[in-house]
């Protein structure tokens, strides 16, 4: 497999020419030139590929319920857990087999419930044919640990010689993840990250949620049980035997990295998967549920609403608890990003239908899942007025200011434009930013071309402001990791730095951008 360097540095006109979008923009599936790589319709940077196999009516199948994975073993203060990737054959369209790349076999991978406090390891095998990278997305986590790009898992068996030119810290079969998650209860999520391949990587199926929980949480009245819910939303395209449809220039993922010109700018899948299943339903009872919502689509956004329902009731950000909850009538959710929320179904008959719609989508993307009420139980849960004791941190407190643009240019390779940040394509060898541990820098991130999800490895942060506005915005409170920008916008974010030194990378979560250099390395000294 040509490395990173050597794609840029050597690859031929012919590769560069399937790579090469003609213009900041590409052909979508049915043909139309999209400007700027951004589907208008879709409200999402990148180009709609439409499936060859049939695709099933709307809210015909059950929710999967995703299975919790128990520890193989715990002592001193340790849980141990063990999860083989390989590749399994599922039902996701009815009559069609879908080959997909799971943990444990499954997509989504198996939940993984830890405790503040206790450490958590993780024991990855890689039965797949290609070399994997973990990453705990939202952990505050050692660097050995937190799944950088090249510290690769490389298959069992065979020849890796292709692979010596990576410096990262490479192993053959498995690797053990130690998380320390001295952090809040939150809603964080595990996914592969190998450099150049995490979107189709992804997009085959390795992603799975990692729940933390703490003594502060389980006090408060809150739905739990059956009536606590994981929702991972994700967009997939299907070729016409059921296989998953993506365009890699390489299907093998082990030779030339990216995807074919037209999806440069992102690939928009035309089937909303949530939890695995195509536009699902889910019987529940008159009584509040807690869904914990995270979009996993490589380049999709949405904006999502409850048709025949009430608001959503915010009581969660990406890494934890808010202060107090938030009622929205809609919410925009990037990729990467969760939103942990109340509804309330306690207003409704047994009978009644409430459809979560995307706004962002049309032509079948308008559409996500279905709530049908099924029966009356009673509920002794409650939405306090106050949640949790919210950090804030303070400008006072910051001891440096920097910039970072996201956008197509500054460098490229044969004539092809590649995504960069602050107009550097991503090298294992430069560093963009050395912050200092225990201290809290003021960061303004800029989109350009298109829109971007920032996100940064270790560091929580809080938003100051965007888009010129005077706050974060409803969608931006409490702690986050990751954040959305529209084209042209930009976000200012009071990021701080504690837990380790070492390296780690910032990125953009629209993972075709991310794949095709639009990433850097920061280290905590």
């Amino acid at each position: 497999m040509p490395s990173r360097r050597a794609f840029l540095t050597t690859g031929g006109a012919a590769v560069a020419a399937l790579v090469l979008p003609t213009a900041l923009g590409g052909c979508s599936g049915n043909g139309l030139f999209v400007r700027g790589g951004n589907n208008s319709s879709e409200n999402s940077a990148g180009t709609l590929l439409r499936s060859e196999a049939p695709l099933p009516e709307p809210f015909q199948v059950p929710l999967p319920i995703l299975p919790v994975l128990e520890p193989v073993r715990g002592e001193d203060g340790t849980d141990h857990y063990e999860i083989v990737q390989r590749a399994e054959r599922m039902e996701i369209l009815p009559g069609l087999s879908t080959e997909i790349w799971g943990y444990n076999g499954l997509f989504p991978g198996p939940t993984i419930v830890s405790r503040r406090g206790r450490r958590t390891v993780v024991t990855h095998r890689n039965e797949l044919t290609v070399p994997v990278v973990v990453h705990l997305h939202g952990g505050r986590t050692a660097p050995e640990h937190d799944g950088y790009p090249t510290d690769l898992i490389l298959p069992m068996g065979g020849d890796h010689s292709a692979h010596q030119q990576h410096a990262g810290a490479s192993v053959v079969g498995s690797r053990d993840y130690v998380y320390e998650l001295d952090q809040p209860a939150a809603t964080l999520w595990y996914h592969d990250h190998r450099m150049d391949f995490t979107g189709p990587q992804v997009y085959r199926g390795l992603a799975g949620f990692h729940l933390i929980r703490d003594d502060e949480e389980e006090a408060l009245p809150l739905p739990r049980g059956e009536r606590e819910v994981p929702l991972m939303i994700a967009d997939r395209s299907f070729a016409s035997d059921g296989a998953f449809q993506y365009p890699s220039v390489d299907p093998s993922l082990n030779g030339t990295p990216g995807v074919t010109a037209e999806y440069m700018s992102g690939v928009l899948g035309d089937c909303i998967l949530v939890n695995g299943a195509p536009w699902p339903v889910l019987a529940v009872s008159d009584t509040r549920y807690r869904f914990r919502i995270l979009n996993a689509s490589n380049a999709r956004r949405y904006r999502l609403r409850l048709e025949g329902g009430g608001p959503f009731v915010q009581i969660g950000s990406d890494l934890g608890l808010l202060a107090e909850p938030t009622a929205h009538e809609a919410i925009d959710i990037a990729q990467a990003e969760r939103f942990d929320v109340i509804i309330d179904f306690s207003g409704h008959d047994v009978g009644d239908e409430i459809t979560m719609v995307n706004d962002h989508g049309r032509d079948g993307t308008d559409l996500v899942m279905r709530f049908v009420v099924t029966r009356r139980e009673s509920d002794d849960s409650a939405i306090p007025d106050q949640l949790v004791e919210l950090e804030r941190l303070s400008e006072e407190d910051v001891v440096t200011e920097r910039q970072f643009v996201f956008a197509r240019g500054g460098a490229e390779a044969h004539g092809m434009t590649l995504w960069t940040v602050n107009g550097e394509p991503f090298s294992t060898d430069a560093i963009a930013a050395r912050p200092r541990l225990s201290t809290v820098e003021r960061w303004t991130i800029r989109a350009l071309n298109v829109e971007h999800p920032f996100h940064i490895h270790l560091a929580p942060f809080q938003v100051l402001n965007t888009g010129g506005k005077d706050d974060a915005g409803p969608y931006n409170q409490g702690w986050k990791d990751t954040v959305n920008l529209d084209n042209g916008g930009q976000a200012e974010l009071l990021i701080r730095f504690d837990g380790y030194r070492g390296r780690y990378v910032l990125h953009c979560h629209n993972l075709e951008h991310e794949d095709m250099m639009m990433m850097a390395n920061f280290e905590v000294v």
